[in-house]
């Protein structure tokens, strides 16, 4: 279970993706029913850190939290910025010993520099793209995703996609409820998934007049109906091919794709809070039948609606 994380404070690193770390998986939410995580901010040698701007931040943990955490996240320093071997040290006996490893934005030059990028895909921001695969010519980069993971090493694009990674994980381990409740308190979509683009030229559609936002609010509602592009484009009042572009625009992914991740989610959310059958939940979500059900988490979540039940049913 995803109970204790280290996060390494670098020097230079970025202060919202430091900050966004420090929001998933540092703040006490037993009020709304999850347990806290054990978390602690360390670095290669306690003292100040420098970061932008002028600014410095007092750690007074060094590594030893590392050496036994469930994740060792890093955020997103300077990419030129060098990198204590303790760190590189740190993160390579994580990882041998079965903990996650995340880094968010440019960290994943970090988990390159330790080596664990070598054969196995990643992503960074966009513009740092080039540079990485440049780097690292060992892993495949992908400059068009949010986050990939692989082999418990998880990269992310930018900052809001270092919060898709982080709930990723946290969905990953302890199941849609928690990821929920944290995206809820951060008031973020806690739905998408590494595949969409990383640059969204709408991140928030703005034509809520012409029924376009209404449009994305009745398909969550209505996830069991026949919702095809024609169908959708005539709710929004469109020609299907002027919908298909805008949603794309608005979403970094086509209908189609963006239907079958709600389904999905929706299917995640039944199985854990419901004792309903498989057959009744695929009904129930628009996958119609059973087997659609089980290939769509065989592909994406690659495991059996019936395995995840297990792994993460809320139910007695």
């Amino acid at each position: 279970m995803l109970r204790k994380i280290a996060l390494i404070a670098l020097d230079e690193m970025a202060v919202v993706e430091f900050g966004i770390l420090c929001e998933v998986f540092g703040i006490d939410r037993s009020d709304d029913g999850l347990a806290p995580f054990d978390f602690h901010v360390v670095a290669a040698r306690p003292g100040t850190v420098r970061l932008p701007h002028g600014l410095e931040l007092v750690v007074r943990e060094g590594l030893d939290p590392a050496a036994d955490a469930d994740l060792v996240a890093i955020p997103a320093p300077d990419p030129g910025t060098p990198v204590d071997p303790l760190v590189l040290d740190a993160l390579r006996a994580a990882h041998e010993r079965g903990a996650w490893v995340m880094s968010a934005c440019t960290g994943a030059f970090v988990l390159a520099a330790a080596g664990l990028l070598d054969g196995r895909p990643s992503t960074t921001h966009w513009k740092h793209t080039a540079e990485l695969a440049a780097a690292c010519p060992l892993t495949s980069v992908d400059p068009d995703v949010l986050y990939v993971e692989q082999d418990r090493v998880i990269t992310s694009a930018g900052t809001a996609a270092s919060i898709d990674a982080a709930l990723h994980l946290v969905r990953t381990e302890l199941g849609s409820h928690a990821a929920n409740v944290i995206a809820r308190r951060m008031v973020v979509p806690p739905q998408r998934d590494g595949g969409q683009a990383q640059y969204i030229a709408l991140p928030v559609p703005e034509c809520a007049d012409d029924g376009y936002a209404a449009v994305i609010d009745w398909i969550e509602e209505h996830l069991a109906e026949d919702l095809t592009v024609d169908v959708l484009a005539a709710r929004a009042l469109q020609s299907p091919r002027t919908f298909a572009r805008r949603f794309r625009e608005s979403t970094g992914t086509t209908p189609a794709a963006w239907v079958a991740r709600q389904r999905l989610a929706r299917a995640q959310q039944l199985l854990e809070t419901t004792d309903r059958s498989i057959e009744e939940i695929a009904r129930a979500v628009g996958f119609g039948q059973a087997a659609v059900l089980r290939h769509r988490f065989a592909t994406v979540l690659h495991t059996s609606p019936q395995a995840y039940r297990r792994r993460f049913t809320l139910t007695a």
